[in-house]
This record gives C-alpha cells, sequence and structure tokens, in this order.
C-alpha cells in the first residue's frame, strides 16, 4: 500500500437471519433447518442502535443487507426505511432472489436504492444442483422485477466453481450486461461448506479474466480503496458495454485498506473473514434494563464507548496472511 493511498472509508454488512431456503453448496451444509427467523436474531432497534453509533464516531455512510436470505426476515422493509432515515449514502442488499419478485417495489418505495442477486447459473439443473433445489426461474424474475421498480445498479454475483459452472462465465456476462446489470465474479473461499472441496473447485479471477476476454474488451476502471471489487468495463463486439468486478479474496486479496465490518444475526462482531475471531456485542446493543424506559446518559455513554472499543480492537484484528482460518458456514457468518 502507498504512503498516500487514501484511508478507505468504514462500511458495515449485517446479516439479518441466519436462515436461508437454498443451500448453496459453498455456503451452507446439506440439509440443516431453514425457517424463516430465529429468536435470538436482533432486533432492528439494536440494529439501529449499532448503525447510528457508526455514523456518529466513524461516518459511516456504507451499509448492506445480508443473510442467510435476508427477504426471509419479516418486516425488512421496515428495517430499510429504518435505515435509509439515518441518512445512509450508501445502503444496499444481497438476496437469492427467490423473494424478490414479490418485493422489490415495496423495497425500492422503503428507500433501497441498489441490490445484488445471486446467480451462479442460468441452466436450470445446474442451479438446481447448486443451491440443492432452487428454481432459476424464480431468481430471474426477481431481477427483472428489481430493473422495473428502479433499482440501480442491479449486481449479479456469480461465484465460478471449476467443473460446475465456469463454462458459463461468458453467458452471464453478456446476459446481464444486455439487462443493465453489474456483474460480480466471485472466487470461491475454503471457508465451512467449501472447504471440503476448494481444491478442487478453485478458479482463479485471473483464469476468467482470461477466458472473457477472449470474447470482450476489458478496461480497468479505477480502484477505490477498500472495495472488494476490481472493476473493468466490458465492452462486446455489437458494442454493447457494462461494468464487470472481480472479488478475489484468494488470489488477489484486498486486505491492505479494509475497512469492512460484519455484525452477524445474533449479534458477534467480525472484522475479517479469515480470522474466526469476533466480539459478541449483543449484550452492548440492548438499551434500558428491566423497568426502565431508557438508560441514564451516564450509562448510555457508557455503552456507546465500549461498543467503539469493540470495533477498534476487531478493527485491529484484520487478515495477515494467506490462510483462511474461519471454518462456520458462510450461511452463518452473512454472505
Amino acid at each position: 500500500m502507498q504512503a498516500n493511498a487514501p484511508a478507505a472509508a468504514l462500511s458495515l454488512r449485517i446479516s439479518v437471519t441466519g436462515r436461508c431456503q437454498l443451500r448453496c453448496r459453498y455456503c451452507a451444509p446439506a440439509g440443516g433447518d431453514r425457517e424463516p427467523l430465529r429468536a435470538d436474531a436482533l432486533a432492528f432497534d439494536e440494529i439501529l442502535e449499532f448503525v447510528r453509533i457508526l455514523k456518529r464516531r466513524y461516518g459511516l455512510r456504507k451499509v448492506h443487507l445480508t443473510g442467510g436470505e435476508p427477504l426471509l426476515r419479516p418486516g425488512i422493509a421496515r428495517l430499510v426505511r429504518m435505515l435509509t432515515e439515518e441518512g445512509l449514502a450508501d445502503l444496499a442488499l444481497t438476496t437469492n432472489g427467490h423473494r424478490l419478485a414479490g418485493m422489490a417495489g415495496d423495497l425500492r418505495r422503503a428507500g433501497l436504492r441498489r441490490i445484488n442477486v445471486s446467480l451462479d447459473s442460468l441452466d436450470p439443473q445446474t442451479y438446481r444442483r447448486l443451491t440443492c433445489g432452487g428454481d432459476v426461474a424464480r431468481a430471474v424474475a426477481g431481477i427483472e422485477a428489481a430493473l422495473r421498480a428502479g433499482l440501480e445498479p442491479v449486481k449479479l454475483n456469480m461465484v465460478v466453481l471449476r467443473g460446475i459452472n465456469e463454462h458459463e462465465v461468458v453467458d452471464i456476462v453478456r446476459w446481464g450486461l444486455g439487462r443493465g446489470c453489474q456483474v460480480r465474479l466471485l472466487e470461491v473461499m475454503p471457508i465451512g461448506a467449501a472447504r471440503r472441496d476448494f481444491a478442487e473447485r478453485f478458479v482463479p479471477s485471473a483464469e476468467v479474466q482470461e477466458q472473457l476476454a477472449a470474447h470482450l474488451r476489458l478496461r480497468p476502471l479505477p480502484y477505490e480503496p477498500g472495495a472488494s471489487s476490481r472493476n473493468f468495463l466490458a465492452r462486446d463486439t455489437s458494442g454493447r458495454a457494462g461494468v464487470i468486478g472481480f472479488i478475489s479474496p484468494c488470489s488477489n486479496a484486498f486486505c491492505g485498506h479494509c475497512r469492512r465490518l460484519r455484525l452477524t444475526a445474533d449479534g458477534r462482531l467480525l472484522g475479517c473473514l479469515a480470522q474466526p475471531q469476533g466480539e459478541d456485542i449483543r449484550g452492548l446493543l440492548a438499551p434500558g434494563t428491566a423497568g426502565q424506559v431508557e438508560d441514564p446518559p451516564w450509562r448510555e455513554t457508557r455503552r456507546a464507548n465500549a461498543l467503539v472499543r469493540a470495533v477498534e480492537e476487531t478493527l485491529a484484528f484484520k487478515r495477515s496472511g494467506r490462510r483462511f482460518a474461519e471454518q462456520r458456514h458462510m450461511i452463518s457468518i452473512g454472505g
């Protein structure tokens, strides 16, 4: 990292539920409980409390809602509205798209501006195998509804897996650019469910880029410090153009500028997917005690200071090498 490189802004990914109706092979163990909400998920007021503290102390501008599948969380549009009213400059959500067709309009009206949709295959059978029963037609319908609702940009996330879907990269990029979507091509990480066959399935971004370069002209775009994606302007032979990005946590890690925090659905604060440590901050997020409407000012200040200390400790514990030590499944961390 150059000495005069601008500091990356703090960003926060919030998992609102650890549940999902799909079981993508790199994200979740086969089987498992698919109920829409665990009783121990953070309340919306607790989430809002943390966002407010980060905004006040660090100038937080970027929040990304994840899961599990966040559209399974009852009242998710209400949380979007609550966060929108905090004046965040960038509020996004990642979904598998299966409930998006019926919810895109409500999310947009609540204040959501952009959305990411997982799309690992356009082939119905491949998609079904990868997701353990998912329906690609529902994901596509959700993407189309998001575009109609005016969510912009709509980003399509494809985890590239050798022997499964790497032959679809060009088709998915063309399909996405043809609809005005941005396409992001992700390296699989050796975390949780993906650890078992990581060596067999891993495809480095450089190989994917080489594959695309045979079909599209790629021009690199300026890199934003702290961003996970290296973006390119892609143009096909017909002149149609759009943005594609490569997310390369294994082959070209972005750790040097990373200021990303993750808050899990049950209240654990994580600073790095490559490290197993995290801070349990749930007890600091619930204002008031039994019989009290709210905390007195001195206790509120003490709680806020304790949360800031947890944030500082978490930010200080970032990935120092290439080894991924985190072995929980991504579904429980927040995608």
